[in-house]
C-alpha cells in the first residue's frame, strides 16, 4: 500500500488496510477472491503485481461471473496476440453448437 486507507476483503474475511501493507492473494476459488476498498478521506494507491501466466481465469463469485485471459504467439507480422472472454457460466454454449 501506498497511500489511504482501506479494506481488504480476501474470501469471506476483511483485513484494514494502510501505507506500507504488503498483500499477495494466491489464485484459488471463492475463499481466494479478493477485493480492494477505499474506505478513507483520500484517495487510495497501491501497486499490483501479476504472474503474467498463460491462461488465466479470474472468477467473480459475488456477480457470477468470470474472465478468461490468454496471451498467444505472435502473429506473422509479429504483433502480439490475445485472446480475452468475459461472461457467466449460463452463456457457456454447447460445444457442438452452430458447427
Amino acid at each position: 500500500m501506498l497511500a489511504g486507507t482501506g479494506d481488504v476483503r480476501i474470501g469471506k474475511d476483511v483485513f484494514p488496510i494502510r501505507p506500507g501493507d504488503i498483500i499477495a492473494c494466491p489464485p484459488g476459488g471463492p475463499e481466494a477472491a479478493h477485493q480492494i476498498v477505499n474506505t478513507g478521506p483520500e484517495e487510495l494507491g497501491y501497486l499490483a503485481a501479476r504472474t503474467k501466466q498463460s491462461p488465466e481465469i479470474g472468477d467473480y463469485p459475488e456477480t457470477g461471473r468470470f474472465g478468461a485471459l490468454a496471451e498467444l504467439a505472435a502473429n506473422a507480422d509479429g504483433i502480439p496476440r490475445r485472446l480475452m472472454f468475459m461472461g457467466r457460466q449460463d452463456q457457456s454454449l454447447n460445444y457442438w453448437e452452430g458447427e
